[in-house]
């Protein structure tokens, strides 16, 4: 790597934050900063090799019509992306992530974190899967805000998954007809690791 390749992943570590929660899109970025793919994609692995970022997957499953894209990016300093929203959503990516580790290394489970998004645009936030099947589901928001129609639609094609709407910001604590607990934050993320 020059002097000047560098720079240009300085660059990448700066770009990275404000795209926080969004499908990571290599050509996108690649012609922000006019290199190629394979220098891109080699970069971000590096990044992720250096503990400074992690990359969350889509959850596909037979059951719904999901898109097979781009991974989503989550960085393990959950305070550098720009706006509140997106550090929040890092914040509850990085407590699923310990959760799904611990659960790996001391049970021995096959678990991993990944986000649904599928052809009619719906998308949730996480899906925490035990051996490919759903075992939680996540939507972080930081108000306080009405049941999401996305996370309601994937909860009907998995009822007996868990399903929580957490918000950083209000009191609502509550369980909808669909099963869908809508509480703060800290309900779930203190019953995690």
């Amino acid at each position: 790597m020059g002097v000047d390749d560098l720079g240009r992943l300085e660059l990448l570590a700066l770009r990275l934050p404000e795209l926080v929660g969004a499908p990571l899109s290599i050509n996108s970025v690649r012609e922000d900063l006019e290199v190629s793919h394979k220098t891109l994609t080699r970069w971000v692995s590096l990044l992720e090799r250096l503990y400074a970022l992690v990359l969350v997957p889509p959850f596909g499953s037979p059951r719904i019509r999901a898109l097979k894209k781009s991974p989503k990016h989550y960085h393990l300093d959950w305070t550098l992306p720009p706006s509140p929203g997106a550090a929040f959503e890092n914040l509850v990516a990085i407590h699923l992530l310990k959760w799904v580790h611990f659960r790996q290394d001391v049970e021995g489970l096959d678990l991993e974190l990944r986000y649904f998004r599928d052809v009619a645009g719906r998308e949730v936030d996480f899906v925490v899967t035990d051996r490919r099947k759903p075992i939680l589901i996540v939507e972080a928001k930081v108000e306080d805000v009405a049941l999401d129609s996305s996370l309601r639609y994937l909860k009907t094609k998995f009822p007996e998954c868990p399903a929580w709407q957490i918000h950083a910001q209000g009191v609502k604590d509550y369980q909808s007809p669909e099963g869908i607990r809508v509480a703060p934050a800290l309900e779930l993320l203190k019953s995690l690791v």
